[in-house]
């Protein structure tokens, strides 16, 4: 059993996985944001694609990185952004690409899982991978002709399709197989040195939401969150890039004017409160940033116009709609009530949890961490998917 798991490859993992949607790299911060909330996935990838190739393959297209909601709301909430969104929509999408080089790679389907596992533990977050169809390159290109010089998503390059692979992936699929690991999943997560205490990102309830947002692209960067805690060191809740990828780009005016307690608030599931919404319009005002309350007062108007067709929907229709939030069917242009998110709340384990139940614990709330406290709620560290893709690739070494 353990032989023939190590045989596995990366096409193993792609079955039914969803065709990329992808964005030009000519495209504009203004398309990315168009795409995003009519997106169902957290992430559009971006693509550069020569369309006069000097061989006769045709387009040479390659994935140069990603980009989500996140990205948009750290730029448009920086102060220069702010006092002019609209300019700041035309900027090209590059200017919220990450500046760390390697974040998605290509691979073929037949490169091994441990090989993918050791590129994830390099730093590459995303492999691109081709969708292998029994359809020919041919076939493909007459039934999905490829746009030309166009900035819109198309999940068309090179004549085939592609997805990704994800640390969450590999870490599902290694739950699937979890017996094969025996006795490594049953040991607690402290005496397999899983816990990191080191690069805890980490913010004060109190302080300006502003001052988090360098850790929160941080946090975006590393795959974790950004840990909201008391004077005390008490872990009181987080920001995390999952639940602001919920949220439309109205959240960048409420960084540059709440504390990140009251952030936690805004962005927790059920909408934020009113006197928050009416506090960072007075503070817009105070600040003359017109242009970021204009574009402020018009998100609040459409969410809340939303939110009255939904109060008076029955029962029955409201778990429907809840339903298909869920699913992602509903654009992130809708209001908050409209959408199920992930609530602010840490998701939390002890030193003594075993690697399998943190395992399920991260992948049922679809992030890739797990914040570490004691019984008084301390916060002692993270455990990440990289530094359990560590520990399963090590015994993996010890099984080949």
């Amino acid at each position: 059993m353990a032989v023939s798991f190590l045989r596995h490859e990366v096409s193993d993992l792609c079955l039914a996985k969803p065709a990329l949607r992808s964005l030009s790299v000519s495209a504009t911060v203004a398309d990315a944001l168009e795409a995003l909330k009519t997106s169902e996935e957290n992430f559009i990838s971006v693509w550069d694609c020569d369309h006069h190739p000097k061989t006769l393959a045709g387009d040479q297209c390659r994935c140069v990185g990603k980009v989500c909601m996140v990205d948009v709301i750290c730029y448009l909430s920086q102060e220069v952004n702010l006092l002019s969104p609209s300019a700041a929509l035309k900027a090209p999408v590059s200017e919220i690409l990450t500046e760390i080089a390697g974040t998605v790679m290509h691979v073929d389907p037949s490169c091994s899982l441990l090989k993918a596992m050791d590129l994830m533990l390099q730093g590459i977050q995303n492999l691109v991978v081709p969708i292998q169809t029994r359809q020919s390159s041919n076939s493909r290109r007459k039934q999905h002709p490829k746009p030309i010089n166009t900035t819109t998503t198309s999940t068309i390059h090179n004549g085939q399709e592609f997805c990704w692979l994800t640390q969450e992936d590999v870490i599902r699929f290694l739950l699937s197989s979890i017996g094969v690991f025996s006795p490594l999943p049953a040991l607690p997560i402290d005496s397999l040195g899983l816990i990191n205490s080191a690069d805890i990102l980490a913010i004060n309830y109190h302080s300006p939401a502003s001052s988090a947002v360098q850790l929160i692209t941080q946090s975006l960067t590393q795959q974790t969150s950004v840990a909201v805690v008391d004077i005390d060191g008490v872990l009181i809740g987080e920001i995390s890039p999952f639940t602001l990828s919920s949220c439309d780009e109205s959240v960048a005016a409420a960084i540059a004017t709440l504390s990140c307690g009251d952030l936690m608030a805004y962005i927790d599931c059920g909408g934020p409160p009113e006197h928050l919404t009416k506090l960072v319009t007075e503070r817009l005002k105070e600040r003359k940033l017109q242009g970021a309350l204009e574009n402020y007062s018009s998100s609040t108007s459409s969410s809340a116009n939303s939110s009255m067709f939904l109060s008076s929907s029955s029962d029955e229709e409201s778990s429907a709609s809840a339903r298909m939030v869920r699913s992602g069917r509903f654009s992130r242009s809708n209001s908050y009530s409209a959408r199920m998110v992930r609530r602010a709340e840490a998701i939390v384990c002890h030193p003594k949890s075993s690697l399998v139940a943190v395992m399920i614990q991260a992948i049922a709330h679809r992030v890739n961490y797990v914040w570490v406290i004691e019984d008084d709620c301390s916060l002692v560290g993270i455990v990440t998917f990289s530094g359990m893709l560590k520990v399963f690739r090590e015994h993996l070494e010890t099984m080949a």
